[in-house]
Order: structure tokens, then sequence, then C-alpha cells
């Protein structure tokens, strides 16, 4: 009976010090941390499929299975998201170790077009994002609230500028735009000078016409003071 008892007594004892142990572990940053991976906003600028239907893009890491991004089928559109989508998360990231990931657009008749591949890093995130850029390719940031701590070493492809290649657009835009007026002002001046010409020409075969007739008009009446 004792021994019962104190049996009952020890599993009553360790079951608070296992809750304090476990919360204990908790409160310890980066000891009981998912790491999950989600996509917070894609950009992307070039489409590899040369039939003219709508890209399949999807995200993967090596040895893992590939998450297609459903929504993202145009170009030179940002898609955001909220991390709750049914395709969420991307990945689960190790707390040392990175992964070999990219995104990708699905070929129909060839292998699958690369739009970039890279070491994704926990040390990447700075204040749970990460934001990873690829020139004429695609543009992505990435949330992963329990990463961080890391100065973005391992990301030597991001860039804290999202709309780059916006502006760049702009800027040739501008440049297009300019041109075209610049063009429509020479036009514009030469019509103007022309029609000025042709308007003096005319005034003055007016006037040569009007002091050809005044003269007539003198010859008679000299003449006709004569028959007089």
């Amino acid at each position: 009976m004792r021994r019962n008892q104190s049996l009952c007594c020890a599993s009553s004892s360790i079951h608070p010090l296992f809750l304090l142990s476990f919360f204990l572990l908790s409160s310890i940053p980066g000891s009981i941390s998912s790491r999950l991976v989600t996509l917070g906003s894609i950009e992307i600028f070039n489409a590899h499929e040369w039939l003219p239907s709508k890209p399949i893009v999807y995200f993967r890491c090596k040895g893992e299975n590939k998450t297609i991004l459903p929504d993202v089928k145009a170009t030179d559109f940002l898609y955001s998201f909220k991390g709750q989508e049914s395709w969420q998360p991307l990945t689960e990231l190790p707390e040392k170790k990175c992964k070999r990931c990219g995104i990708y657009e699905q070929d129909s008749f060839k292998s699958d077009d690369v739009f970039d591949e890279w070491e994704m890093c926990s040390d990447d995130f700075v204040k749970g994002k990460y934001i990873h850029f690829k020139e004429k390719e695609f543009n992505a940031t990435f949330i992963c609230s329990d990463c961080g701590g890391g100065s973005g070493s391992h990301n030597s492809t991001t860039v804290p500028d999202r709309g780059e290649p916006r502006k760049k657009k702009n800027v040739a835009m501008v440049v297009v735009v300019s041109l075209l007026a610049s063009i429509l002002t020479v036009i514009a001046a030469v019509y103007v000078y022309k029609y000025w010409q042709r308007r003096k020409r005319e005034q003055d075969q007016l006037r040569f016409l009007k002091l050809f007739e005044e003269n007539d008009e003198i010859e008679d009446e000299i003449a006709l003071g004569h028959v007089i």
C-alpha cells in the first residue's frame, strides 16, 4: 500500500516538472521552432514557354516535392499572399544548414526551365523577411517568423529595392515618350513653316495682281484722257 502511494506521489511530482521543463525549453529561442517558410509576394518578368499559354510556376527545394504557385499566371504583375493559402508553406528550414531551392517553370516538351536556384538559409532572413531578386527573371519575398539572426551573408542575389525593374521600365518609357514628343514637335514646326511660306506666296501673288490691275486702270484713264 505504501509502495502504491509512493508511486502516485512520484507520478504527480513528475507531471509539474515535465510541464516546467517544456515551458523552459519553449522559452529558449530556436529550441522548438518550426521555421516554416511561406511566400509573401512574387513578380516574374519573363516566361520561358514558347507556346502562347499561361506559365506554370512552382517552387521546390532539393529532395522535396514541388509546390505549384497556382495564382502566378502573368508577367510584370506583383502577386501578394497572406501565407494561409492551401499550398503554403513552401518548405521548412533547419537551424544550421541551408537548403538548395529554386523557382521553376513547368515545360510541356522539354525539361523544366529554371528561373533561379540558390541556397536558402535561416540566417538570410532579416526580421522574418527574405528578398530574392534575379535580374530579368523574378523578384520574390519569403516570410519565416522563426528565422533570422544573421546578416544575410549567404544571399548574394537579394536587393533591397524591389522596384528596380519597374524604375528601369519607367525610365525607358519616359525616354520613348520624350523622343516621340520631340519628333512631333519637329513635324509641327515644319508644317507651320511650310504653311507660312504658302500663305506668304499667296499674299505676294495677290499683291502683284492688285498692282497689275491698278496699272491697267491708270493706263485706261490716260488713254481716255487723250481721246477726250
